[in-house]
């Protein structure tokens, strides 16, 4: 049996493992043990231990697959399934010459950082449009836009590794010890030496019994109520002069008409909103306020709505005023969701923005990547391109006329299924992935990609830490790295531009021409086992554990933002009296294309499920484990009822993993106005007992 060190691939923490093989199959998992460096700190959780689990199912996809005029897939050459797509992007592309938005592709936080690199440059080089955007549009794009517009900056500002020194640890809007179990043990070593734990959640989690017992506070808010929460918090701390005024004075801006907005939310007008005591807002303020660290914490349940650049940018409010930022322990920290959503966007797979945050408007970024691609300036998408939800819209206006999909999975993870359905059967849709996933099925070509095991690459974690991947087995049946894929179509395009021999070259273009990554180097990171922290500009640099060091953010100054409550797109009515939100479970993954064809994880949670309060389900005569029927204006499931003491009266919440019962079939596509995040967090619904 051999063994290789490589990244795990499901969330954001960036544990180091080791894929044991044997006879060309990856048989075992093993964490990375000390002295050695992980995140991880030689733990895994119970989805990294059973990783290999899925990588050889006997689902895995092996061959090209063309679905021909009955409706039926048939196998084919590489060279016959890349022709057949060439042979409709040119088409499509010569019908339309002057349209940027004919075509879209969608990247993938699955894949490695130079194979995003590879998707973002293939949209823009050889297809000409800045339509290419990923799943960060559903999870963290508020938080790049909103810590960008507060910071300058918008990534994690801090290190996992300094949790367990932080005086007040404030969890908000992130089910930590669940979802990204191995920083939450950070979370329990800072308790273990003394820190006090504020946990904000709409449901009772495993942190907010957590913090009860240890001397901290759990604020169990209605969903959709942040900004008023933290306005609140903020009201206090500005009344009681518990801020740090020499901080803010010196490094930040704006602080007046911050402080008019704030004076109006009184911790009475707070409790009434939110739903939460005002002696415990009160409470929660001081003990922030006095705290020499405090280091926030936070999730989807944070970026997940129509107001989630709001949300984002009061919690980085909050920390400018307490002046924790640019210092150790403290900082405002969203924790990613999957294993390279925060590369994915580094790298530009976003409709906005080149590698490294550099805009697509700007005519000398362009004129620098038109030279380094080989390409004439004038050819480029100088336009802002759409995002996955707009570019979902746009197939079903049938304007979009052809989409390439990479490692993701929109029929699942997207908001209203039934319109995502509607939409992907309208236009020429390609998918490349691991496996037959529901986005696939719907697909008239599907490439078979290699799987994390089989190929190599860097990922960047949550704390802006790249790391690498390294090939452990040969690529399953015929399937190929993503970027190989890729650079074969780019060349049957007519663009050599695409044609590496190997990830170092990428990743080497990478370093030219992004400034964050340009001392992260193939042979650095081959030679430093902890990888590094970007920003790192040159191959002299160490790295950056946390940004905006003694004050001085990437924006100049920090700049605090006046924000106002805004109630969620959509609230309980008396046709639909219930609030339903979606999240994710220890034992499953998005949207369950790996985890679900794990044999442990699958059979520790098997099917879906509905939490529901015991108090309504007492008054609805519901049974724990019957099935009921969940509704809400965009359609309906029937799903399993599990009567918990996790969520209050009129609160349900779904897990997103179970095509069976596919709480996005449900979820409303509202989004925020300026990072066009969909509001998965609260919609209106309605349950029913099911009469056989």
């Amino acid at each position: 049996m051999e063994k290789v060190k490589t990244t795990c691939v499901y969330c954001g923490t960036g544990c180091q493992l080791w894929l044991k093989t044997r006879d060309g199959k990856v048989v075992d998992t093993k964490p990375v043990m000390p002295p050695e460096f992980s995140p991880g700190k030689g733990k895994l959780c119970i989805k990294g231990w059973h990783v290999h689990e899925f990588i050889n199912h006997p689902d895995r996809l092996t061959d090209p697959l063309i679905k021909n005029e009955n409706g039926k897939w048939e196998k084919v050459s590489w060279d016959d399934a890349l022709n057949y797509i060439t042979n409709h992007f040119k088409q499509v592309m010569s019908e339309n010459p002057d349209n940027r938005r004919i075509i879209g592709c969608f990247s993938s936080a699955k894949c490695t950082n130079e194979e995003n690199y590879v998707m973002q440059k293939f949209a823009r080089a050889v297809l000409k449009t800045n339509n290419v955007d990923h799943c960060a549009r559903l999870c963290h794009s508020s938080t790049v836009v909103g810590l960008g517009a507060s910071f300058g900056s918008g990534a994690m500002t801090n290190s996992i590794d300094e949790i367990p020194d932080a005086e007040i640890i404030f969890i908000i809007g992130s089910n930590t010890n669940e979802q990204h179990p191995l920083i939450g043990t950070r979370v329990l070593e800072a308790l273990k030496k003394g820190a006090k734990l504020i946990v904000a959640d709409p449901r009772t989690i495993p942190l907010s019994e957590l913090a009860e017992d240890n001397g901290g506070i759990a604020l169990q808010h209605r969903p959709g109520t942040d900004v008023a929460l933290l306005n609140g918090i903020m009201n206090v701390i500005i009344n009681e002069k518990l801020y740090d005024e020499e901080f803010v004075l010196q490094n930040c801006e704006n602080l007046d008409a911050f402080k008019e907005e704030i004076i109006k939310m009184t911790p009475e007008e707070a409790s009434r909103i939110t739903g939460v005591p005002k002696g415990k807002i009160i409470e929660a303020a001081r003990m922030i306020g006095k705290a020499e660290t405090t280091y926030l914490i936070y999730s989807m349940g944070i970026t997940q709505h129509t107001s989630g650049v709001d949300n984002v940018k009061s919690t980085a409010n909050l920390q400018m005023l307490c002046g924790n930022v640019g210092k150790w322990a403290t900082g405002v920290n969203p924790l990613r969701g999957q294993n390279n959503v925060q590369g994915a966007c580094d790298m530009g797979a976003l409709p906005n923005v080149f590698t490294g945050y550099q805009s697509v408007t700007d005519p000398v970024v362009r004129k620098k990547f038109a030279s380094e691609w080989g390409i004439e300036e004038k050819e480029m998408d100088e336009q802002i391109g759409q995002t996955v939800v707009e570019m979902i819209d746009a197939a079903y206006q049938e304007q979009l006329k052809m989409l390439y999909v990479m490692g993701e999975n929109p029929l699942m993870s997207d908001p209203d299924s039934n319109h995502v359905r509607e939409a992907l059967q309208k236009t020429f849709l390609i998918v490349q992935d691991i496996f037959m996933t529901p986005t696939a099925e719907l697909a008239r070509v599907v490439l078979p990609a290699a799987s994390f095991a089989e190929k190599d690459g860097t990922f960047t974690s949550t704390e802006r830490r790249v790391q690498m991947v390294r090939k452990a087995i040969e690529p399953v049946g015929y399937s190929k790295a993503d970027w190989e894929i890729l650079s074969l179509l780019a060349q049957k395009m007519g663009y050599t531009g695409l044609n590496y021999k190997n990830v170092g070259e990428i990743l080497a273009e990478i370093n030219r021409t992004t400034p964050i990554y340009g001392g992260i180097t193939w042979e650095r990171l081959e030679q430093n086992e902890e990888g590094l922290q970007w920003p790192c500009p040159d191959t002299s640099h160490p790295g950056t554990i946390f940004l905006h060091k003694e004050g001085r953010f990437s924006r100049g100054k920090g700049y605090f933002h006046p924000v106002s409550y805004r109630e969620p797109a959509e609230l309980p009515d008396n046709d639909y009296p219930f609030i339903l939100s979606t999240g994710r479970t220890l034992w499953h993954f998005h949207t369950g294309t790996m985890s679900r064809r794990s044999k442990t994880l699958h059979e520790r949670v098997p099917e879906g499920y509905v939490e529901i309060s015991q108090e309504d389900a007492g008054k609805l005569q519901i049974e724990d484990n019957e099935t009921i029927k969940v509704a809400t204006r965009r359609g309906e499931i029937n799903i399993k009822a599990r009567v918990s003491h996790k969520v209050n009266r009129g609160l349900i919440f779904i897990p997103f993993h179970f095509e069976e019962a596919a709480a996005n079939i449900l979820t409303i596509a509202a989004v925020d106005p300026v990072a066009k995040i969909p509001e998965f967090k609260v919609c209106a619904a309605r349950i029913e007992k099911i009469i056989k």
